[in-house]
C-alpha cells in the first residue's frame, strides 16, 4: 500500500513537473529560432538580445552562438563577435560553420593569415566546402598570394558553377594582378548568373572605363547598375555628365 502511495504521488509529480519542463523547452527554442531568423533578416539588434538570453541557458548551443557572431559582426562589434565564435570553437573545435564564421570575422579585423587558417580548418574536413575556397582564395588574394588564390577558386568554380561570387571573386584577383580581359570575363559570367547585382556592373565598367578604354561599354554597365539603385554607378554618370536612363 505504502509503494503504491508512494507511486501515485511521483506520478502526480510528473504530471505537474512534465508541463512545466516542456513549455521550458518550448520557450527556449522559441528564443533561438526568433534570435536566428532576425540575424537571417538583417535585424542584428534584436538577434543579440534573443541569442543572449538563449545562451544563459544553453552556454554550448553551437548554432546560437555562431548566430549571435555573426550579428555582432554585421554591426560591426567586431572583437565581440570573435569572443563569440571563440566561445562556440572552445567547445566544438571542429564545427565547420563556426570555423567559417571565425575566418569571415578576422578577415573583417585585416587579420588575414588568421582568417586563412580558419578556412583551411574547414577545407580539411571538408574539401568540397565552396564558401571556404572563395573566402580563402579572397584572403590568399589580399596578401598577394595569388597563385595559391587562383587554385582556390578555380576549385570553387569547378564545384559550383552557377555561384556568382566565385567567379566575381575570382575576377576581383584577376583585377589585382592586372589582368583586365580575365577580369571582364569573369564578372560578365557573375553578371549572367546574377544580373539583379550592381555591385557586378559597377566592377566591370571601372575596368572598361579605366583600363580597357571602352567607355560606351562602361556607360551601359553603369547606367545598368543606376538604374539598379547602386549610388557608385549613378556617380559615375555624373562624372561622365551623362544622366541615368529613366525607366
Amino acid at each position: 500500500m505504502k509503494r503504491l502511495n508512494s507511486i501515485t504521488r511521483l506520478a502526480s509529480l510528473i504530471i505537474l513537473i512534465c508541463p512545466l519542463f516542456l513549455a521550458s523547452l518550448a520557450a527556449g527554442a522559441d528564443l533561438l529560432s526568433q534570435g536566428l531568423e532576425a540575424q537571417k533578416k538583417g535585424k542584428n539588434d534584436q538577434a543579440v538580445e534573443l541569442l543572449k538570453k538563449y545562451l544563459k541557458d544553453h552556454p554550448n548551443a553551437a548554432e546560437a552562438r555562431k548566430g549571435l557572431a555573426l550579428a555582432l559582426n554585421a554591426l560591426d562589434r567586431k572583437a565581440e563577435a570573435l569572443e563569440e565564435v571563440n566561445r562556440g570553437l572552445a567547445a566544438h573545435p571542429k564545427d565547420t560553420a563556426l570555423l567559417l564564421a571565425q575566418g569571415s570575422i578576422l578577415a573583417g579585423l585585416e587579420r588575414r593569415e588568421e582568417a586563412i587558417a580558419a578556412f583551411s580548418k574547414v577545407l580539411a574536413a571538408d574539401p568540397k566546402n565552396v564558401e571556404a575556397l572563395k573566402d580563402r582564395g579572397e584572403n590568399l588574394a589580399q596578401e598577394g598570394r595569388f597563385e595559391e588564390a587562383q587554385k582556390d577558386y578555380d576549385r570553387a568554380a569547378a564545384l559550383a558553377p552557377k555561384d556568382p561570387w566565385v567567379f566575381f571573386k575570382r575576377g576581383m584577383g584577376y583585377f589585382c594582378q592586372g589582368k583586365y580581359t580575365e577580369a571582364v570575363a569573369d564578372f560578365s559570367t557573375a553578371i549572367k548568373l546574377n544580373p539583379g547585382s550592381p555591385l557586378f556592373y559597377f566592377c566591370r565598367g571601372q575596368i572598361y572605363l579605366l583600363h580597357l578604354h571602352q567607355k560606351d561599354k562602361a556607360v551601359d554597365d553603369f547606367q545598368k547598375g543606376c538604374g539598379l539603385g547602386h549610388p557608385l554607378c549613378c556617380r559615375e554618370l555624373d562624372k561622365l555628365d551623362i544622366a541615368p536612363i529613366k525607366k
